[in-house]
């Protein structure tokens, strides 16, 4: 970010506006929203501002302007419409140690409007660092209709009874109470207008310490989705926004980490191929010693919590301690690189039955007999792969197959180091060393030769090309 948000308390403090016109005008409807004390610098002033004058609500100072005008305020605004004179207006400012947004002059500015979604005091901040107010406004149109237009009475009504529920409730159960109030029957008898009765509402749940919506699980086993933040579910996001504390794998990407709360504990329980500093069973522990504290724990794990992740592991761990979970699924790693290159896993007519399995197991002598799926018609996603070439390889070629096996690797799917060749199976470890690619990856295994025949019982030739 070249700028940084954030909300500036502006009661009694003094804001300058430099003209008197209507670009002038435009920042006073802006500040007027505030409890600042405005002072506007113009020769004359346009009729609104004239109005505004007399009504007691700003001041007009038409003197001589000098730098001591802009001492000591929170924020300046330059807007007299004259570039000449806004840019001089400007160096008086900035003489004068102020905070300066100059009107349609991006690069003068310390300061730069957002578009603002006004739900007094839920605020909404939309900014593009001046270079796409019209994205600015489109989202700000977006926010208008998601946010009813009495929330903000709402959040102003939990203000007036946080102390009450300070008061009465813990930390784990005031978020709970919350949590009901905004994401469920309150919200919705308050946006219908029954203000009085929302507030009962909450008062009830304060004073006998019930919340009526069951609170959701202690722990949220997580699936992060295949590393890009935006392939994360919005209940993902959810999860990841109430958590106290987080567990997260190797490869979550950073920027995922970012839509938590901010205060959120982040605890890296990573294991690298051949290197499990975190053994499985430490990672139950922490698991169930966090919810046994009261914390609201994620487990974050690459992919589908349920698909080669060690989900039931842990939620096994949770349920002998007691203690409640919640899955949430995440996009799996075949169907994201699958998607990566174009393809899909299955396809009418092409491809009827898909088979995820691993090339990784815990006991190496009874490896997963993936081979026996491999015909006319499957899909063989292996995870884990890269490592156990040389058993693929060898296994798909000992087996009974009606034809050619022909190998898809996909290589950091969603990385900027994403990467996937193509080759007959019989090359697959030497095509993995040529191209050096590395873990993450899935291997696809199919079989070349006639399609599943269609309803009219005539076979069509598989489409599947050279992946380059």
């Amino acid at each position: 970010m070249k700028t940084f948000p954030m909300f500036l308390r502006m009661a009694d403090r003094r804001v300058v506006i430099a003209g008197g016109g209507e670009q002038a005008a435009q920042k006073c409807r802006l500040m007027l929203k505030t409890e600042a004390r405005i002072q506007v610098l113009a020769p004359r002033l346009d009729p609104e501002l004239h109005d505004l004058h007399r009504a007691g609500r700003i001041e007009w100072l038409s003197d001589r302007v000098t730098a001591k005008a802009f001492e000591n305020t929170a924020l300046v605004f330059v807007a007299t419409g004259c570039p000449g004179t806004d840019a001089a207006l400007h160096a008086l400012a900035k003489q004068a140690g102020a905070v300066v947004n100059v009107v349609d002059q991006p690069d003068l500015c310390d300061a730069i409007t957002p578009s603002i979604v006004d739900r007094d005091p839920v605020v909404v901040a939309i900014g593009t660092e001046g270079t796409a107010p019209v994205l600015a406004r489109q989202i700000k149109t977006r926010m208008e209709e998601i946010l009813e237009p009495g929330l903000g009475d709402l959040a102003a009504l939990a203000g007036r009874l946080r102390g009450q529920a300070a008061a009465r409730l813990g930390p784990r159960m005031r978020r709970d109470l919350w949590r009901w109030v905004f994401n469920g029957p309150v919200r919705d008898t308050h946006a219908r207008g029954a203000e009085r009765a929302a507030a009962e509402m909450i008062k009830q749940a304060i004073s006998t310490a019930q919340i009526p919506a069951p609170a959701p699980s202690a722990v949220a086993l997580v699936g992060a989705g295949p590393g890009s933040a935006d392939l994360i579910t919005l209940r993902g996001i959810q999860r990841l926004q109430e958590a106290d504390i987080i567990f997260y794998d190797r490869l979550i990407a950073p920027d995922l980490l970012e839509l938590a709360r901010r205060d959120a504990e982040r605890v890296y329980v990573g294991k690298a191929p051949g290197c499990h500093s975190w053994p499985q069973d430490k990672i139950c522990d922490l698991l169930v010693a966090a919810a046994r504290q009261g914390k609201r724990v994620v487990r974050l794990k690459c992919g589908d919590p349920g698909i080669f992740a060690r989900g039931a592991e842990e939620a096994e761990a949770l349920t002998r301690a007691g203690i409640a979970y919640e899955i949430v699924p995440g996009v799996t790693a075949a169907s994201a690189c699958a998607a990566s290159i174009g393809g899909f896993l299955t396809e009418r007519h092409v491809t009827d039955t898909l088979v995820l399995t691993t090339g990784r197991c815990e006991n190496p002598d009874t490896p997963p007999d993936w081979a026996a799926y491999l015909r006319h018609g499957s899909k063989v996603a292996i995870y884990m792969g890269i490592n156990a070439a040389p058993d693929i390889e060898r296994a798909a070629l000992h087996s009974d197959v009606p034809g050619r096996v022909m190998a898809t690797i996909v290589s950091n799917s969603g990385s900027e180091n994403s990467r996937h060749v193509r080759c007959e199976v019989r090359a697959l470890v030497d095509t993995i060393k040529a191209h050096g690619l590395q873990s993450p990856a899935i291997i696809f295994l199919e079989v070349e030769g006639e399609a599943i025949a269609a309803n009219t019982g005539a076979a069509q030739p598989a489409p599947m090309a050279l992946v380059r």
